[in-house]
């Protein structure tokens, strides 16, 4: 019996997607909730799950073609019959008009592997991304799902494993960001190439220049020393490591510290509508991380309610299901102040564009050694740039300056227990 593909409903306020990618081919057979393909929204991208088990006889939508909520997008053949002309013709498909360029070729499904103690399974592109991303030879690792499969569990289980048996590493300089993608060069066939803008940077493009229109955008630099964080890092990040089974990082600090700041400057949570400030009681942090398609911001909900380590785990998951294309749109609305990371690369400083509705965002720098002056002598003391671009409109340098100052504050005489 045939299944339809849909475009799903991800959000109320959600009235279309783009497919971004298939990860099936017509013809390949697809089992119920696995991966079947990619889509972007104005608020998240998302892998869509098989709604059944069987053939993929047709794909409606292609890549890179965007339709309302409810649209079909493919056709599963519950029974396995293999695709015909006819099938592909029954149905109406949707036309898109032509492009100039030849864009790269689907990527293959991912390969059928070997799992230890197991028959074959094929494990989900979810899977084949984690385990690159951290080195695993799936051959190696134990499928606990059904006929052996590989889940993503079963990966961060055999990581976990690896570094308790290994030595443990030096703590991290940065905040927790996915590392760039590999620079691929550009294979001319002519003076230019022209290539599409992929829907999460269209999106991207038009928040930002909206952005722009819309706050006065002012920004102040302060120098932190992070000493005291540098040193109970040092210190506590490996115990850390061993009762909690995930990295300490820099990340849950500037937060904790953020939150503090706010607390005593409420106009930085707060947003502008028509002639009216709009205090938030909530603090929803918002934090950037970069993926290969582009920029996503998931939102840490009630942070002020939080401990240390709740902080900590919310930022830990919402970073893995960013990059495993598992958040919702909850995940990613709600934001009242958002934390971006340039420094996760090496950069000193940036002036970030403020995340509408937003009136501010805090811009982290690299943490790195520098010379400075303490008690009229040159010491050497790991410094970090903060950077806060604020909307002019409704907060004033004085007021920006002051929630920087007891961010500093907070930051370098840091007291609150980690463990």
């Amino acid at each position: 019996m045939p299944t339809k593909v849909i475009m799903p409903q991800m959000g109320e306020s959600i009235a279309e997607g783009t497919v971004v990618k298939w990860l099936k081919k017509v013809g390949e057979r697809v089992e119920r909730d696995e991966p079947l393909l990619e889509i972007s929204t104005d608020k998240v991208d998302a892998e869509i799950p098989s709604p059944a088990s069987g053939v993929l006889t047709e794909i409606v939508v292609i890549e890179n073609q965007t339709v309302e909520v409810n649209a079909v997008l493919g056709w599963i053949d519950g029974e396995g019959a293999s695709p015909s002309a006819g099938a592909a013709t029954a149905r109406p498909s949707v036309t898109t008009p032509a492009v100039s360029v030849e864009l790269p070729a689907a990527p293959e499904p991912a390969p059928t592997v070997t799992a230890a103690a197991a028959g074959p399974v094929r494990s989900s592109p979810v899977v084949q991304r984690l385990a690159a991303e951290h080195h695993v030879d799936l051959t190696k690792v134990r499928g606990t799902g059904q006929d052996g499969r590989i889940s993503k569990k079963d990966i961060l289980d055999y990581v976990a494993q690896r570094r308790a048996s290994a030595p443990a590493a030096p703590a991290p300089v940065v905040a927790p960001q996915p590392a760039a993608p590999a620079s691929t060069p550009m294979a001319f066939t002519g003076p230019t190439q022209v290539v599409p803008m992929t829907p999460i940077r269209r999106q991207i493009a038009e928040h930002m220049v909206a952005s722009r229109r819309t706050s006065a955008h002012v920004s102040t630099v302060f120098e932190v020393e992070m000493t005291r964080v540098v040193e109970l890092m040092a210190r506590q990040g490996e115990e850390f490591e061993r009762r909690h089974a995930f990295k300490l990082t820099y990340t849950p600090f500037f937060i904790r510290a953020s939150v503090a700041a706010i607390k005593d400057f409420p106009i930085i949570n707060s947003s502008v509508e028509g002639a009216n400030i709009v205090y938030k009681r909530d603090l929803n942090i918002g934090i950037a991380v970069a993926m290969e398609t582009g920029l996503i911001v998931p939102v840490v909900k009630n942070a002020g309610e939080k401990s240390f380590l709740e902080v900590a785990r919310t930022v830990k998951d919402l970073a893995e299901r960013a990059r495993g294309k598992h958040l919702s749109v909850d995940d990613v609305q709600g934001g009242t102040f958002t934390i971006t990371n340039p420094g996760a690369f090496g950069g000193l400083l940036g002036t970030p564009i403020i995340n509408q509705p937003q009136v501010a965002i805090l811009g982290v720098g690299t943490i790195e050694k520098r010379p400075v002056v303490r008690n009229d002598a040159i010491a050497i003391r790991p410094m970090v740039y903060l950077v806060l671009s604020f909307d002019h409109r409704i907060i004033d340098g004085a007021v920006a300056d002051q929630f920087m100052a007891r961010l500093k504050h907070v930051l370098e005489n840091w007291d609150e227990e980690v463990l």
